[in-house]
């Protein structure tokens, strides 16, 4: 059995971490120059981190449920990567367009999706999920399962934000960036690299956020990669920065100045945000056949979730404050089983919506046949 790359933050000092695995905030010199937007968070913002992110996992561990008991057709769980994601995601600002992959579960929510519309695609009941032009949706476009092309979807709208005028006037506050997602696998593709050519050839404003989980499915990043990932985007004349992603300061730090400096013209910016995935690609997928129990022990005690409670436990938070947090993560589980078996089932015909932005004369055609077939089933005449 080949085991993962070490590419793990408690053995590699050349990431950005704040907070030690044991919760200790104790900055390396990696983050010094983001040490000033650490400095402006308040208790409540960083209780609110929290938050996010055990309620997004008590979310992840109903949904995995919810699949194995018939009711998902699959589920990719985010466990283990909750930092990366809730920092980053509380790093946008309002008038940024978030593209995901496939399990950003809590970006999606923190934006203000309707978690149990993510449930609706694995269920099958949609094939989108939301819509993604809804302002209550926070500019969250919709889940990719196509390993990698989000990247080339974001880096056409950051460069039109550009032909446009809305980004690089040097405003944060009205300049737009985009921040695309995508893992450790998905590096691998061509649509990314070819991203990256595009990306810094127009100098779009755009964040490539990278979550290094460590396992593309069964293969290990150090198959796909004899260096640390931060340098491909790099090699593109992108400013790229490696980060601990299981510290989720310092995932919000460095993603708040990053996106700042692509929005207000710099360009392109590019994060390694280095984690682990400590479930299963999906609920189709067994890890047990491809990892060890020490290597999952091992991240065990960098537990993103687990560092935070000890940092927060440290600056006067009590017991109180966490049955809250877990009540809630309670609640957002049991909404989601209740409504979910209750969502519509999808007609035949919408599968010819949406295949093309306005009226096209083979999907009618198509959509006509369908008609005609099933109605030759009436009467018994089949």
């Amino acid at each position: 059995m080949t085991s993962a790359q070490n590419l793990n933050p408690a053995a590699d000092d050349a990431v950005v971490r704040f907070l030690q695995p044991d919760g200790t905030l104790a900055p390396n010199e990696q983050a010094e120059p983001y040490r000033a937007i650490v400095d402006t968070l308040d208790d409540d913002a960083l209780r609110q981190m929290y938050r996010d992110m055990a309620v997004i996992r008590a979310f992840d561990r109903q949904a995995t449920l919810l699949q194995r008991q018939g009711q998902l057709a699959l589920w990719p769980p985010s466990w283990g990567q909750e930092a990366a994601q809730v920092g980053s995601a509380r790093a946008t600002r309002a008038q940024d367009t978030i593209f995901p992959s496939y399990r950003e579960h809590v970006v999606a929510k923190i934006r203000g999706v309707d978690p149990v519309d993510i449930l609706g695609l694995m269920r099958g009941t949609t094939h989108g999920g939301w819509d993604p032009t809804d302002p209550k949706n926070g500019n969250t476009r919709l889940y990719t399962l196509v390993l990698g092309t989000q990247t080339l979807h974001a880096t056409g709208l950051a460069m039109g934000l550009n032909f446009d005028g809305r980004a690089g006037s040097g405003d944060v506050d009205t300049d737009e960036a985009v921040v695309v997602y995508y893992g450790d696998g998905a590096a691998s593709e061509g649509d990314v690299h070819e991203a990256m050519v595009f990306a810094a050839s127009y100098n779009t404003p755009q964040l490539f956020f990278l979550q290094n989980n460590h396992w593309a499915i069964s293969v290990p990043v150090s198959t796909q990669a004899k260096a640390p990932l931060v340098e491909r985007s790099a090699g593109y004349g992108i400013p790229s920065v490696r980060i601990d992603g299981n510290d989720v300061l310092a995932s919000y730090a460095v993603s708040r100045m990053l996106l700042d400096e692509a929005r207000t013209g710099g360009g392109p910016r590019a994060i390694e945000a280095v984690t682990y995935r400590r479930g299963a690609h999906t609920t189709s997928d067994d890890p047990t056949k491809y990892r060890t129990r020490e290597e999952e022990a091992a991240w065990d005690a960098k537990d993103p979730i687990s560092r935070m409670k000890a940092f927060l436990e440290a600056r006067g938070a009590d017991a109180a404050f966490f049955a809250d947090v877990e009540r809630e993560g309670d609640e957002l589980s049991a909404d989601a089983r209740e409504r979910i078996v209750k969502l519509p089932e999808p007609t035949a015909d919408s599968m010819f919506a949406h295949v093309y932005s306005e009226p096209h004369a083979l999907m009618e055609q198509q959509a006509a046949w369908l008609a005609e077939y099933e109605a030759s089933f009436e009467g018994g005449t089949a």
